[in-house]
């Protein structure tokens, strides 16, 4: 995909840049979860690798 400033993706959402970088944050704590990271891992290391 593109990559898009703060604002930019700010301003798609009519929020501002700074809470799409909370967001952003937020979502990216979550990921980092060991429970979550346990199930993406697995996910990404499954039988199949075609959807990489």
């Amino acid at each position: 995909g593109s990559e898009h400033t703060l604002e930019e993706v700010g301003q798609s959402f009519a929020v501002t840049r700074e809470r799409i970088r909370q967001i952003e944050a937020k979502a990216l704590r979550k990921l980092r979860h060991p429970s979550r990271s346990r199930k993406l891992r697995a996910f990404l290391e499954g039988p199949s690798r075609e959807y990489l």
